[in-house]
């Protein structure tokens, strides 16, 4: 993923926030007790039991105007309550770190750093505190902001979030996440425009 003009920097704010706030990594949660009781309400539960994180990131990134995906490769780190990393590495070394309300990018090539504001850019903002609130287990703000539904069981679960705000629809029109138990494996934006990006997420064997 680029911050350049071919990819808008609320594309590569919102990647990182969904891998991040879905529980995008492994992490050593046990499984429910009772899967006949187990829901959205359960899953999130399980989520949120995340205080840290790491894995290995693929993602390709389809466009229209390209025969083939371009992809990226790097690690995902996540520290509770709200700081989150994407390192990559391949095809070029960069980094995006969210802490609270800030976010930091880091061109590791040229040295170049880039400081933004999440209320500077109003649509980003809304776009990531939507996304926290999966986070903290906060279902309520979480349908505050999304049509959601749940597909599947616990070892074999798709979440699907659609966005009813009609700017943040203009980011993504919808996102889909599927895991096992409380490893995700692969989430998948939609853009509003019909390209759309697959990550892949692996155990950071380090």
């Amino acid at each position: 993923m680029t911050t350049g003009n071919s990819f808008p920097l609320r594309h590569a704010i919102a990647a990182l926030v969904i891998a991040a706030a879905a529980g995008g990594f492994p992490a050593a949660i046990a499984q429910t007790e009772s899967k006949a009781k187990w829901d959205l309400a359960q899953l999130m539960q399980d989520l949120r039991q995340v205080k840290a994180a790491r894995g290995r990131f693929v993602e390709r990134r389809y466009l229209a105007i390209l025969n083939t995906p371009l992809e990226s490769s790097g690690t995902l780190v996540y520290i509770a309550p709200g700081r989150l990393e994407k390192h990559m590495l391949l095809p070029r070394q960069e980094s995006l770190t969210l802490d609270g309300d800030t976010l930091l990018i880091e061109n590791k090539e040229t040295g170049q750093r880039r400081r933004v504001v999440l209320q500077e850019q109003p649509v980003v903002w809304a776009f990531v505190e939507s996304i926290r609130a999966t986070l903290a287990g906060d279902l309520q703000a979480l349908n505050r902001f999304y049509e959601v539904s749940l597909e599947g069981d616990a070892s074999r679960w798709r979440l699907r979030l659609k966005p009813t705000e009609p700017r943040m629809r203009e980011v993504a029109s919808e996102i889909r996440v599927s895991g096992n138990g409380t490893w995700v494996g692969v989430i998948e934006i939609l853009d509003a425009g019909g390209d759309r990006s697959v990550m892949t997420i692996t155990r950071d064997a380090a």
